[in-house]
């Protein structure tokens, strides 16, 4: 499976990361949903977030707005990291 991921440079920015992840996920919508699931247990996004997008986002937003979400929780669960490794 080749996602034509771009080489990591200096110009890599979040929204970049988000709109490839997206190309990803609507792969895995399309092609490998109980992967997709998997990927989202494993992350820890959490179910009732996981079914609001689901359910509630339009169709052609569902990959960009599990992309979001996905990012966001690497974001907080990286947060959370520092912060008990600031402690000890």
């Amino acid at each position: 499976m080749d996602f034509e991921l771009p080489e990591f440079n200096s110009e890599f920015d979040e929204q970049k990361a988000i709109s490839i992840l997206s190309k990803v996920i609507s792969y895995l919508l399309d092609r490998e949903f109980e992967r997709l699931l998997q990927i989202c247990y494993r992350i820890d996004l959490g179910e009732e977030k996981l079914k609001s997008i689901l359910h509630e986002s339009d169709p052609d937003r569902i990959a960009p707005d599990l992309a979001q979400a996905l990012w966001h929780r690497q974001k907080q669960k990286v947060e959370i990291r520092k912060r008990y490794s600031a402690n000890e």
